[in-house]
């Protein structure tokens, strides 16, 4: 019942508001001592049918936190103990930066959805890094991007500062080339100006942290063309890359349920939630059917519940990512989500989720 008070309150304030009281609410509980554990143990889901091995992580829950939310790496304690079984951090620029003039974040009630053009707002990857360095429990990946003022000449630079500040503390390391809210950076998608910058970025990360290696993913947007998610996937599989997270926010306006006028009235931005649940579906099933198993797929976009996981594990998805879906659904939504998970998995026969990773992927 307190949770969905608090959810309701936070609602009625300006979204960017609601969220940075949010993260300061977790951050300053986590403090507390004994908190993290009380937190844990009211919230956590501890069930065998969820634990999966990926990226060479042993997770908890194949349920994460997608980038965005925490984006300074000031809550992934507390985002682990609500039931989050990884969080991804960021996305972090090798400078800190403002992001984009407010407001910049808006929210969609009619069709529990969000537009976001945030541009990247954080303090800088090292100090992150510095917030990483110390002991953890949750499993923690690190997104980055470019920063918005770097020249195209400067962008392999600048991503390979990020990559070298943050590589001896990441569980998991995501290049993000497919925001929409920086200028230029999807450009870096295409695959004679990606391979470039991943080759780079695996080059900074092995020297950097030479004890072990860290695994290292390629975000792609939903609205590339499926000749291009293949040509990505393709690429991903040439270079040795450890997976691909699919999908970021969308500049599309798919039909909404809130009026054309409204919409258009918010501005540029990308848009997330149900509205882009069905290409990041169709986004997903083109890369299972591209890498197979070769590859981790982390599906992201319009994943509001257990169904909508249960069906991302099934086309083909190791791990699945909320944001939008945590937003609207409350502190409880990971452990909803995972304990609806792991019920539909024993319904279907399976000992455990992962062991219907892409039972369905052909759709």
């Amino acid at each position: 019942m307190l949770h969905r008070l608090a959810t309701a309150l936070l609602f009625r304030l300006p979204p960017e508001t609601a969220h940075a009281l949010a993260v300061g609410a977790l951050r300053a509980f986590v403090a507390v001592p004994g908190a993290r554990r009380l937190l844990g143990a009211v919230c956590s889901v501890s069930d065998p049918a969820l634990r999966t091995r990926a990226l060479g992580l042993d997770l908890p829950s194949p349920i994460g936190l997608a980038a965005g939310f925490d984006k300074d790496a000031v809550a992934f304690e507390a985002l682990g103990a609500l039931g989050f079984g990884f969080v991804e951090v960021g996305t972090l620029t090798a400078r800190a930066q403002p992001g984009n003039p407010t407001p910049r974040l808006f929210r969609l009630p009619a069709d529990r959805a969000l537009v976001n053009r945030m541009g990247f707002n954080n303090g800088g990857a090292a100090a992150a890094a510095a917030r990483l360095a110390a002991p953890r429990r949750t499993v923690v990946g690190v997104n980055i991007g470019r920063t918005k003022l770097v020249s195209d000449d400067a962008a392999l630079d600048d991503y390979a500062a990020s990559a070298r500040a943050i590589a001896p503390h990441a569980d998991y390391v995501v290049v993000n080339v497919s925001s929409p809210n920086t200028p230029g950076l999807r450009d870096l998608q295409a695959v004679e100006r990606l391979r470039p910058l991943l080759v780079r970025v695996r080059d900074e990360l092995d020297r950097a942290r030479t004890t072990s290696r860290v695994p290292l993913l390629v975000k792609i947007a939903p609205d590339l063309g499926d000749a291009d998610v293949l040509a990505v996937a393709e690429l991903a599989l040439d270079l040795g890359l450890d997976g691909v997270v699919a999908t970021n926010t969308t500049i599309a306006r798919p039909a909404l349920r809130t009026s054309r006028a409204e919409v258009d009235a918010l501005g540029a931005g990308g848009l997330s939630g149900p509205p882009l649940r069905e290409r990041a579906l169709a986004v997903l099933r083109l890369l299972r059917g591209r890498v197979g198993e070769r590859l981790v797929l982390v599906a992201a976009g319009g994943i509001e519940g257990p169904d909508d996981a249960w069906e991302r594990v099934r086309a083909g998805a190791t791990l699945v990512q909320i944001y939008t879906g945590f937003v609207y659904g409350g502190p409880l939504a990971p452990s909803r989500i995972a304990r609806g998970l792991a019920a539909r998995a024993r319904a279907g026969g399976f000992s455990a989720v992962q062991a219907a990773v892409g039972v369905d992927a052909s759709g």
